[in-house]
């Protein structure tokens, strides 16, 4: 079993014993999705994967709350709002500017890339080092703005 899926499987174990129904019902929500997929995909989902269904997960939470918050809802952004925390509790340290730049700047090097036309390979370059330690929209402006110098 993978690590992050055993910690997130001994998180809700433990707020299950100390009742903390908000937290249970936001770690069984992570537990579902993690398992939905390992059974439309019929395969046990490894660490990066399930990095990959918390980014997914967090971006979701991330545009129902500004949904919320833009329709006056304060009740269902609240409940998003920690849902997202929790979720974020098992997320890497996020990179900060100057590594996301300096990662930028090594692959645009390693692929020899040119101008706009080449975004999809430094992307591609940079996603594998960045999944779940960083917003992939802030990377791609940083990508195109350095495309484009």
């Amino acid at each position: 079993m993978a690590e992050l899926k055993a910690r997130i499987s001994e998180d809700t174990k433990t707020a299950m014993k100390a009742r903390d129904k908000e937290r249970v019902a936001a770690l069984r929500m992570i537990n579902a999705e993690i398992k939905r997929i390992e059974v439309d995909e019929r395969k046990e989902l490894d660490d990066e994967a399930v990095l990959e269904v918390l980014t997914r997960m967090l971006k979701q939470r991330r545009d129902s709350l500004s949904q919320f918050e833009a329709a006056g809802r304060e009740d269902l952004a609240a409940t998003e709002r920690f849902e997202i925390q929790v979720v974020e509790g098992f997320m890497p340290a996020a990179m900060s500017e100057s590594d996301i730049e300096a990662l930028v700047e090594k692959a645009v090097a390693d692929t020899g890339a040119a101008g706009m036309q080449d975004m999809g390979k430094v992307m591609g370059a940079v996603k594998a080092a960045i999944t779940g330690r960083a917003d992939m929209a802030v990377v791609s402006a940083k990508v195109k703005a350095r495309l484009a110098s």
